[in-house]
């Protein structure tokens, strides 16, 4: 059984930092890519970064750039947002994303994803 999840969200102030985790178990991922998205109310699921299983190449939305950081840590399974100079835009629910054989083209949306976890909120206060 294939299981994503989530922790380290949080409430925090503007200019802060949170690091999300996304744990992954119950199958080989090396095929895949993982990639977190984020919702906030009355928004459709966005598309924040992803990260290559195998050769480790991201991706990033335009929003986060310079911002975030994705990693992995292979022999953990697991995958890392690092967030840097939060605004009050970033706050929405995270999701970890896992989809395979995806291209560059391909990651962003949504509907190209096999696997979700259940997500973790994060919160920016003004």
């Amino acid at each position: 059984q294939v299981q994503l999840v989530e922790s380290g969200g949080g409430l925090v102030q503007v200019g802060g930092s949170l690091r999300l985790s996304c744990a992954a178990s119950g199958r080989s991922f090396r095929d895949y890519v993982m990639t977190w998205f984020r919702q906030a109310p009355e928004k459709e699921r966005e598309f924040v970064a992803a990260i290559r299983w195998s050769g480790g190449g991201t991706f990033y939305a335009d929003s986060v750039k310079g911002r975030f950081t994705i990693s992995k840590d292979n022999a953990k399974n697991t995958v890392y947002l690092q967030m840097e100079s939060l605004k009050p835009e970033d706050t929405a629910v995270y999701y970890c994303a896992a989809g395979a054989r995806l291209i560059a083209s391909t990651l962003r949306d949504r509907n190209n994803y096999d696997y979700w976890g259940q997500g973790t909120q994060v919160t920016v206060s003004s």
